[in-house]
C-alpha cells in the first residue's frame, strides 16, 4: 500500500487540505492529470510510456505476491481472457451503471461548489489518444488488481468479512480521489462499493477493469474530443 494507492491517498487527502486551506474557493481550482511530460513530442511520448510501464511494474509486484504453487494468480483474480465475451458484456453494463450517474454527480459537485474542475488531458491530438488509453488502461488495472484483488485477497486472510473488505476498500478508492474534491470521493466510494459487490458476486477483475478503462477513456479522450467539436454544447 505504501508504495501503490496508499501513497496516492496520503497525497490526496493532504492535497484536498491544502485546497482548503486556500483562499480560493474549491470551485474556482482545478486538477490536471496526462499532463505533456516534455515540450517535444518524440521525449513526450517515450517520457509518457515509461512512465505507464513503471506504473505497471507494481502491478506485477502484487500479481508475484499473489501468486502461488499450483494457483495461478491471473486465473484465482479472473484477470485472464478465458470468458472475455461475458467480460466484456458486464464492463460495458458497469460503464452505464457508474459512468452516466458519475458524470452527473460531477456536475452536481461543481455546482455546489464542492468539486474542482478537472482537466483530464491537456489537449487532444492524432499522437496523444494511443497515449491517453493507455493511461486509462493503466487506471483499471492498478486500481481494480491493487485495491480490488491484492487487499481483498489480504484482509480475508485475516479474517475480515466480504461487506468489511468491501467498505475499507471503496474507503481508499475515495479517499485516493480526493485531491478532486467531495463530489469526486462520494462518487468513488459508490464506485468501490458496487465494484466490490460485483466481484465478490462474479470472481472475476477483467469486468472491473474493462470498465473501470473505459470509463476513463472516455473522460480522457471522448470529453475533450466533444468539447472542442462543439464548444457551445460544452
Amino acid at each position: 500500500m505504501a508504495i501503490t494507492v496508499g501513497q496516492s491517498a496520503l497525497y490526496a487527502v493532504l492535497a484536498l487540505v491544502k485546497r482548503l486551506l486556500d483562499s480560493t474557493p474549491l470551485s474556482q481550482q482545478s486538477a490536471q492529470l496526462n499532463q505533456p511530460m516534455s515540450a517535444e513530442v518524440i521525449w513526450d511520448v517515450i517520457y509518457r510510456v515509461l512512465d505507464v510501464a513503471f506504473d505497471l511494474a507494481l502491478v506485477g509486484i502484487v500479481l508475484y505476491l499473489l501468486w502461488e504453487p499450483g494457483r495461478n494468480a491471473l486465473r484465482r483474480l479472473g484477470l485472464d481472457f478465458t470468458r472475455f465475451g461475458g467480460d466484456l458484456s458486464r464492463g460495458l453494463l458497469l460503464l452505464a451503471a457508474i459512468g452516466i450517474p458519475g458524470l452527473a454527480l460531477y456536475a452536481g459537485g461543481r455546482a455546489l461548489g464542492v468539486t474542482v474542475t478537472v482537466q483530464a488531458s491537456a489537449g487532444i491530438e492524432a499522437w496523444t489518444v494511443p497515449l491517453l488509453i493507455l493511461s486509462a488502461l493503466r487506471a483499471g488495472l492498478i486500481e481494480e488488481v491493487v485495491v480490488i484483488g491484492y487487499l481483498g485477497d489480504r484482509l480475508s486472510r485475516l479474517g475480515w468479512g466480504s461487506w468489511r473488505i468491501i467498505i475499507a476498500a471503496a474507503l481508499l478508492r475515495g479517499a485516493y480521489h480526493a485531491y478532486q474534491g467531495f463530489g469526486s470521493i462520494v462518487g468513488n466510494v459508490a464506485m468501490g462499493i458496487v465494484f466490490g459487490w460485483c466481484y465478490r458476486r462474479w470472481g472475476r477483475l477483467m469486468p472491473l477493469v474493462v470498465a473501470h478503462a473505459l470509463i476513463d477513456t472516455i473522460a480522457f479522450v471522448g470529453y475533450p474530443l466533444a468539447a472542442s467539436l462543439w464548444p457551445g454544447v460544452f
